[in-house]
């Protein structure tokens, strides 16, 4: 006979049972938080696990000299399961700056919308991350990263994708400044991810 301990509801609609393993040989052992009112979550339970993850991928060479933002080619949309989920969103992008101390600027961007900007100062420029190039360099290259932990509060698809500007000159992404077809210049992969964190 197996043991069993079973526990009814208090108005008698449910209960609830503990079963012990299925041989003396499965010893398992159930400890309870040492805390008032605790909740104890099951192998079942949604918090905190990564419910999916996208990802979009761009290697096209491209580029701006615009100083407002405009999209880069990294754009993907994700459906949430639940307006309680976050959105983890992780941008890796190879990039090279004009030369002359010159500064490429990134943003994210949920629909038309820009989140997790930095917020100091009146003329400053709001953005996730920024690059700059090297002065004493012609063809600078480097990678810029970003991670943001977004809450849409949505179960409709939802479009993110990074945004770019420079302050003068150009940046490129995905190349050098030159486009030639020779193996002394790269041609990169730069990704955007994002993943559903249960809450």
């Amino acid at each position: 006979m197996t043991a069993k301990i079973k526990l009814n509801a208090a108005s008698g609609g449910g209960s609830f049972s503990l079963q012990a393993p299925s041989s003396s040989a499965n010893n398992r052992v159930f400890t309870i938080p040492d805390e008032a009112d605790a909740t104890l979550l099951t192998s079942n339970t949604s918090t905190g696990k990564i419910l999916q993850v996208v990802q979009a991928t761009s290697d096209s060479r491209t580029s701006t000299t615009s100083s407002s933002f405009v999209d880069t080619p990294l754009s993907i949309a994700i459906t949430p399961t639940s307006t309680s989920s976050k959105i983890l969103i992780k941008y890796n992008i190879n990039v090279a700056v004009g030369s002359n101390s010159h500064i490429a600027f990134f943003q994210i961007v949920r629909g038309s919308t820009a989140i997790g900007n930095g917020n100091s100062g009146s003329n400053l420029t709001k953005c996730h991350t920024a690059l700059r190039g090297h002065h004493s360099d012609t063809n600078p290259h480097g990678v810029t990263t970003g991670e943001f932990l977004d809450s849409p509060s949505t179960t409709s698809a939802t479009t993110y994708k990074i945004q770019f500007r420079v302050d003068a000159n150009t940046c490129y992404i995905n190349r050098s400044d030159s486009s030639d077809d020779t193996a002394a210049h790269p041609s990169t992969l730069s990704t955007l991810t994002l993943m559903e964190v249960a809450v």
